[in-house]
């Protein structure tokens, strides 16, 4: 199925499939909840990954609950991350940043008003994350300014 573009008026009650195909809702999912991941990953502690996945899994339930965004809300929506269990954290990190850059591209095409709220919603998190456990902010902090830059990017290749 093609998706559509949508103007903003349009969109308030249309589902994200009428604007999104399916695979392009997968990346968006994908990059929100691999930049949880990378932090998680950027310092690993068997403890803190359980307090990271906690924080994860809470900051991503209240977005779908209240979030005005309707990106956010079917990101939130989604199952899993977009990663299996035994991806490196090499792949993590390529991963992510990649679906990250290729989120903001489509959001900059397709919902241009929604651009802003999927970067916040992906920084917090990401910051969320970060600060659920002592330790590791310099690994952390280096993780976060990768998905910054990711963001930022839209659809321009990592320098």
């Amino acid at each position: 199925m093609q998706a559509h573009f949508l103007l903003p008026e349009e969109r308030d009650g249309a589902e994200m499939s009428d604007i999104f195909s399916e695979s392009e809702i997968e990346t968006l999912h994908k990059g929100a909840m691999g930049a949880g991941l990378l932090v998680s990953v950027s310092d690993r502690g068997f403890f803190d990954s359980f307090k990271e996945a906690g924080v994860l899994a809470k900051h991503v339930a209240v977005a779908r609950g209240s979030s005005e965004s309707a990106v956010v809300k079917q990101i939130a929506g989604g199952r899993g991350t977009g990663f299996g269990v035994t991806s490196s954290p090499a792949e993590i990190e390529s991963g992510t940043l990649d679906a990250l850059r290729s989120s903001v591209a489509l959001l900059e095409a397709k919902a241009p008003d929604e651009v802003e709220a999927y970067r916040s919603f992906v920084l917090d998190l990401a910051r969320s994350v970060a600060a659920a456990a002592p330790g590791g902010d310099e690994a952390e902090a280096g993780a976060i300014a990768k998905i910054e830059a990711a963001l930022a990017s839209g659809g321009a290749p990592a320098i």
